[in-house]
């Protein structure tokens, strides 16, 4: 016979745990349900942990250069290593940083599994969910016991994972995803990363700056496809400036083990670049590219995420799926199936931890706060945390372009402002895009020194639905990143 409850929440992704306590806050005797690890994506092998290996990363980069502040580490000199993340005395323990990234990681984590244990009217379960009707989920135990559940309401917030394409020799390799690559205690000698978006660039400058080689392949002619082609081009000059090599047009394929268990020994300059650094590899990889042939230590895919949907049964519910196995949802984020819900990352609205919690807010507004809420209304924004940030929100200036409509457009570069010259951080711009006749802002990019913090004055105004001037009228503090936003948008001009 199945447990009643009142409300169900399958997965504790960023959205998951703050609904389940709403709900039962309200009442509702709620079960929560989670196979793997407390806190989703995120918290174990997203945003916590690589935004502390990007911290990492950036102390070593800050201590290579510390000469150019006066400051005297060991026999650094000044301008530091920029074409090369070895020299300078300076080292990286991977094994301490991954150490330092666990205890992070697990605070976060058993926080997140505290909070519902401990949340009233709320049962948390350990095992995997699969729909067996509209409305019952049948639960198999980590125990090997298998429950059957029921509620009047149900939410889906199983996230994703990482996708990894199908490539001749795969299987008699070891490679590497988001999540594993976290798992590494020794740096690799030369790393190759397929992909040229956003985890693929930050993963690509942490591990250039640990000391590793690294070259990212691409399948097309730039990286990050949804950006500008400045916006590109610029983060592309400051990570191939501290070494990462790019090769374009060059997609993996086949893949192929080197050593005493492959075809062969490693190419000179990977064995010479492995020797020089002290670092440690496996017997290697030989890449077979559509028009070379490269060999490195390690090789890492980021080439997007696939829904966790496969194995949830949902055709048995009769939840409608998309082509990419995303579930199908309206501006409030039901499914068509009355009392079910998909929330965070599963249901394709937003990849992003913040739009998964504001999934979150939405169903709370809807449900106990009577406030109509739905994310059709939501202003798209973002960061990739390569340094400096780059962080964007609304339209780029190529989607105003293909809009047609009259538009004002700004550009300001980082040297302008105070404080990325105060701190010897120059690179990057600032660019904002207005619609002319209504005054309101109709998207901002900023690359550059604390340019995920300042991009959220565009955020407020726009969440405001407010005429650019008010952003512009407003006094800032001095020296800050934000204070010259009113200065670039003093500079607005058609845009031709």
């Amino acid at each position: 016979m199945a447990q009643r409850f009142d409300a169900i929440v399958i997965g504790t992704g960023q959205s998951g745990p703050p609904l389940a306590v709403r709900l039962g806050a309200s009442g509702r005797k709620t079960a929560v349900i989670e196979r793997a690890a407390f806190g989703g994506t995120c918290v174990n092998v997203g945003c916590t942990p690589t935004k502390a290996y990007v911290a990492c990363a950036r102390a070593a980069h800050v201590a290579r250069h510390a000469a150019d502040f006066g400051v005297r580490i060991g026999n650094a000199t000044q301008g530091g290593a920029e074409n090369g993340a070895q020299g300078d005395d300076v080292s990286v323990d991977l094994a301490f940083v991954k150490a330092r990234k666990d205890r992070i990681i697990g605070a976060s984590r058993d926080g997140v599994e505290r909070w519902l244990r401990n949340a009233p009217n709320v049962t948390v379960l350990q095992g995997h969910a699969r729909f067996t009707g509209a409305h019952t989920v049948s639960v198999a135990l980590a125990s090997g016991e298998t429950v059957l559940l029921e509620a009047p309401e149900i939410f889906v917030n199983t996230g994703t994972r990482a996708a990894v394409p199908e490539l001749p020799g795969l299987d008699r390799i070891r490679y590497e995803t988001n999540s594993t690559m976290l798992a590494l205690e020794t740096l690799p000698a030369h790393l190759a990363i397929v992909g040229g978006s956003y985890v693929a660039l930050e993963f690509a400058q942490v591990f250039r700056r640990f000391g590793s080689r690294v070259t990212v392949l691409v399948r097309g002619q730039r990286i990050l496809a949804r950006e500008d082609d400045d916006v590109a081009q610029a983060v592309q000059d400051v990570l191939a400036r501290e070494g990462v090599e790019f090769r374009f047009g060059n997609a993996p394929r086949s893949v192929a083990p080197l050593g005493a268990s492959g075809t062969g020994g490693m190419t000179g300059d990977v064995v010479g670049t492995s020797a020089e650094a002290g670092l440690v590899h496996p017997d290697g990889i030989r890449i077979e590219l559509e028009h070379e042939t490269l060999d490195v230590s390690h090789l890492l895919f980021a080439t997007g995420r696939i829904p966790n949907t496969d194995d949830l049964g949902l055709d048995a519910a009769g939840i409608e799926r998309d082509k990419h196995g995303l579930i199908s949802v309206d501006g409030e984020l039901r499914t068509r199936v009355p009392g079910v819900w998909a929330i965070g990352d599963v249901n394709g609205r937003g990849a992003f931890t913040h739009t998964s919690y504001d999934d979150y807010q939405i169903v709370a507004a809807n449900l106990f706060d009577g406030v109509s809420r739905s994310a059709d209304a939501r202003i798209p924004a973002y960061a990739v945390f390569v340094d400096p940030p780059l962080a964007r929100v609304g339209l780029s200036e190529r989607e105003v372009r293909a809009s047609g409509r009259p538009a004002l457009i700004a550009t300001m570069p980082m040297s302008r402002v105070g404080r990325a010259r105060e701190r010897g951080e120059t690179d990057g711009f600032m660019k904002t895009l207005v619609d002319a006749q209504t005054r309101r802002i109709l998207g901002a990019t900023i690359f550059g020194i604390e340019g995920d913090e300042a991009i959220h004055t565009f955020i407020d105004t726009m969440t405001a639905d407010a005429p650019y001037t008010t952003l512009q009228y407003a006094m800032h503090i001095h020296p800050t990143v934000s204070e010259l936003v009113p200065t670039l948008l003093d500079g607005l001009r058609p845009l031709a």
